[in-house]
């Protein structure tokens, strides 16, 4: 039996769980061939391929995996951060006999590609908008800190002031090393509809000076002051150039980060499939107001404080704002169950 565990309307993604054999991983990935490009491309050397097929038996960490494939763990390392990027294995830094290790495990066993369909519409019972990273209505952040239009500097690099110029509007790319941004989303939802879900998706990453990979962050979102959950960045993306960031911006800073989507439902909170919190949409009281309020950002007592980079849709290697979807039926309808 198949159950859906996420859809993504925005992105052109589905994860279904095939729980028809509970020994063995059974997660399946749909995608459309827009977004399959960048798994293809973790994919495209046999290394990594035969990494990842070890994976899909068991977990292991990066030691294992240098030896069992005769490589240096440096090169073992490179080759499992380009699988993580594309999505298709997770880590966790977990105690070892020395220290700390880091554990890596698959997260899909098929891979399923939609050639015909790119992007699916909105239904009549969603909402779907997009919001400009630069359109936040509060911050609160520190040096080093700074954001970029398509075309140049906004302001003054490490300047929090910056963050209060009219040009805000037009950032493409906004960091910072502690702190938060606040947004409103218009809610478009039918006064009396009953909400069945609610998703928000951005391209977003750790900032550390100029760039680092193994740079982790602990990046929280907030839904109308409610604390949905925090989801652990690996590291600061750059070295080779995002696909969509502008050559004049140095290839030695940051240049793209992660597509993650939060998805809160009546089970619990998401981020990816994953649970990260029992908090559910019936608690983020989203009739209450004419506006959703999103903050994202570091809390004061991260653990991993490493700040945040924020993509819009001309820096990194998605072309997207931050995007809100809200599923929801009238009161005549039958709410149903909605699946994970």
């Amino acid at each position: 039996m198949k159950l859906p565990l996420q859809e993504s309307g925005g992105n052109g993604l589905r994860i279904e769980r095939d729980d028809s054999n509970q020994e063995k991983l059974h997660r399946i990935l749909t995608t459309n061939l827009d977004e399959f490009i960048h798994i293809a491309k973790a994919l495209s050397t046999d290394l990594r391929v035969e990494i990842f097929k070890a994976l899909l038996e068991r977990s292991m960490n990066v030691v294992e995996i240098s030896e069992k494939f005769g490589i240096p763990a440096s090169t073992a390392a490179i080759n499992i951060r380009k699988l993580e990027e594309a999505g298709l294995i997770q880590t966790e830094m977990i105690p070892g006999t020395r220290g700390t290790q880091k554990l890596c495990s698959a997260v899909y066993s098929r891979i399923v590609v939609d050639f015909t369909h790119g992007r699916s519409e909105p239904s009549e019972s969603t909402v779907e908008v997009s919001l400009p990273i630069g359109q936040f209505v509060d911050s609160q952040v520190s040096a080093p800190c700074g954001l970029l239009s398509e075309h140049s500097i906004i302001g003054e690099m490490d300047e929090p002031r910056s963050f209060f110029e009219p040009e805000r509007i037009h950032a493409q790319l906004i960091w910072f090393r502690r702190g938060y941004l606040e947004y409103r989303f218009p809610n478009r939802v039918p006064r009396g509809a009953i909400i069945r879900h609610l998703e928000l998706s951005m391209e977003i990453c750790s900032e550390a000076p100029l760039h680092k990979r193994d740079w982790p962050s602990d990046i929280t979102l907030w839904i109308n002051g409610k604390e949905v959950g925090t989801w652990t960045s690996p590291g600061d993306f750059g070295g080779e150039r995002g696909l969509l960031t502008p050559e004049w911006w140095g290839i030695e800073n940051t240049q793209y980060g992660l597509l993650k989507t939060w998805r809160v439902n009546s089970e619990g909170s998401f981020i990816d499939g994953r649970r990260i919190s029992e908090l559910t949409v019936d608690e983020l009281d989203l009739n209450d107001k004419p506006y959703v309020t999103v903050r994202i950002g570091i809390k004061p007592d991260a653990r991993n404080d490493g700040g945040l980079n924020l993509f819009g849709r001309k820096f990194g290697n998605y072309e997207t704002d931050l995007r809100m979807k809200l599923d929801y039926v009238r009161q005549n309808q039958d709410a149903g169950d909605d699946p994970t």
